[in-house]
């Protein structure tokens, strides 16, 4: 893997305002704008441009992510109509084309894999209500499409929103050290340290009920997991998955509240904490 060079560009000065991101030596540009800038985007003239574009918000009730995926013909004016018939999104994300080469066929392409990349993510909620559907493109097309799709994955990631990005990154690395959770009813859990804080891996299992002292937010983040089938009627994860912190991670598993740093031990039998303190 190579450097990358990512240039950044506040168009309003401000880093709550409106951002351009370009990628070297790459013909795609990204823009980040809040809704509360979209009427001021006239000053955009290739916003109407082909393109595709991310609506993210939250859900109120819920508190999860949530993202609209679309792709227009005219992304501004899209987004002007999304003003008045989606409510629940609060920043969009834009990829168009500098020479605007993108056609419809492309964007239906992007838009469809997209979609699917990030369902099978599951880190958001996707509000689409219909799956979009894929254009047939030529070989050639796919192959620039598919790289198209690489490059909006890492600034989507610089800009705040790994929507496209699996849970967590396995590496083919024997000596990757990984911690195991043992609960003393029996439960058994596996997980490793990653950048976003602490990964459950697949295969782990949690506790069948929880302690009435648990967090509300935490029994909430965990009846999330098998909403989404994150993990499945038998206790059991059925896929990699990403948690802010060990202690989060460690109190899904067992259901109560514990402390990861010391509750994550490696084979050997030495702590997280142990581990980081040297």
């Amino acid at each position: 893997m190579r450097g990358k060079t990512i240039r950044q560009f506040l168009i309003d000065g401000q880093a709550d305002g409106r951002w351009a991101s370009e990628l070297s030596n790459w013909t795609g540009k990204a823009y980040k704008i809040p809704r509360t800038y979209i009427n001021q985007c006239t000053d955009r003239d290739d916003l109407g441009n082909t393109g595709v574009y991310f609506l993210f918000g939250r859900n109120d009730e819920t508190d999860e992510e949530q993202v609209y995926i679309g792709e227009a013909e005219n992304i501004f004016n899209r987004l002007k109509q999304h003003l008045s018939e989606k409510d629940f999104w609060t920043e969009c994300i834009v990829f168009i084309s500098k020479d605007n080469n993108l056609n419809k066929a492309h964007i239906k392409y992007l838009e469809n894999h997209l979609y699917i990349l990030a369902k099978e993510s599951k880190r958001y909620e996707i509000v689409n209500s219909n799956v979009p559907m894929e254009a047939s493109i030529s070989e050639m097309d796919r192959a620039e499409m598919d790289e198209f799709i690489d490059n909006m994955r890492l600034i989507l990631g610089v800009l705040g929103h790994k929507i496209l990005e699996p849970s967590i990154k396995r590496k083919n690395d024997e000596k990757e050290i990984l911690y195991i959770l043992q609960d003393r009813s029996g439960i058994k859990a596996s997980g490793k340290p990653i950048s976003e804080g602490f990964a459950v891996l697949k295969g782990s299992k949690v506790a069948d009920n929880v302690a009435t002292s648990l967090s509300k937010s935490v029994i909430n983040k965990r009846q999330l997991l098998f909403d989404k089938g994150i993990v499945d009627e038998n206790f059991t994860f059925t896929q990699d998955w990403a948690f802010t912190s060990p202690s989060l991670a460690a109190a899904i598993v067992v259901g109560y509240s514990i402390n990861g740093r010391n509750a994550w031990k490696n084979k050997k039998g030495i702590s997280l904490k142990e581990m980081e303190e040297g």
